[in-house]
């Protein structure tokens, strides 16, 4: 399994092989032995194979081809909704109208989905996360008719590589480990945590193609926006009080 988390390569492109209900299945179980919150298991997942399905979805994550070609797309949700009616069955009076309840359910869900793409890679496949999906929750919510109580955080693309992409560059084990207590970054250890990031030449290219001065300037100035961080945000925080988590 470490040889497997070790060689993780996001794969966009996949084979016209479908994934067997089986393996599915078996990739789908092994996401739900992840941790919990209390064993409450706050998720659930939306599997979309028909091609219309995965269509209408494509728009959410800005049309990337993968939402189409992949023969599965996982869309997983915080979920409430199933607790909340377990409790109110029972005699139970649920609390989980709030934003900490949100995060719990995110959390859980997001330990799902990772448990989900180890067991998926081990078994050959390859997948894709799609960090979209918190973008345009409240478009997706309305084509999955997902209730209130549930939101999408993640989804997955999955299928059988069609590409052996090289391995992505990652920040170096000292410049994310901290010992006993969070230790601040001076302007030399920056300059060593992100230089080799830098220097990769389809960074410099990168750059070079945005007319920036800098690998960061990309970040801030094109691909993560200011402008289009604020308007994420408005919608999630709306999507978060039209699905019940916002109560004080």
């Amino acid at each position: 399994m470490i040889d497997t988390i070790l060689n993780h390569k996001t794969i966009r492109s996949y084979t016209s092989q479908n994934i067997e209900d089986d393996l599915l299945n078996k990739i789908l179980e092994a996401g739900t032995r992840a941790s919990t919150t209390g064993n409450m298991q706050v998720y659930s997942v939306v599997v979309s194979r028909d091609e219309e399905n995965k269509k209408a979805l494509a728009p959410c994550h800005f049309n990337q081809p993968m939402v189409v070609n992949a023969p599965v797309v996982l869309t997983v949700c915080a979920d409430y909704n199933r607790f909340n009616k377990w409790c109110e069955m029972s005699n139970a009076k649920p609390g989980y109208d709030n934003f900490l309840s949100f995060v719990t359910g995110a959390v859980d869900a997001l330990l799902f989905a990772q448990n989900v793409c180890l067991a998926a890679e081990d078994n050959g496949l390859g997948i894709c996360y799609l960090g979209t999906t918190i973008y345009t929750a409240d478009k997706i919510i309305d084509i999955l008719n997902l209730p209130k109580g549930v939101v999408p955080v993640t989804t997955i693309t999955i299928g059988y590589p069609n590409e052996q992409p090289k391995l992505t560059d990652r920040l170096p084990l000292d410049g994310i480990v901290h010992y006993e207590s969070y230790k601040d970054y001076s302007e030399s250890d920056i300059k060593k945590i992100y230089a080799p990031k830098e220097q990769l030449p389809e960074n410099i290219k990168f750059v070079e193609e945005n007319n920036k001065e800098s690998l960061a300037q990309v970040f801030t100035d094109v691909r993560y926006k200011k402008q289009d961080n604020e308007t994420f945000s408005k919608v999630l925080l709306s999507v978060l009080e039209k699905q019940g988590f916002m109560n004080q």
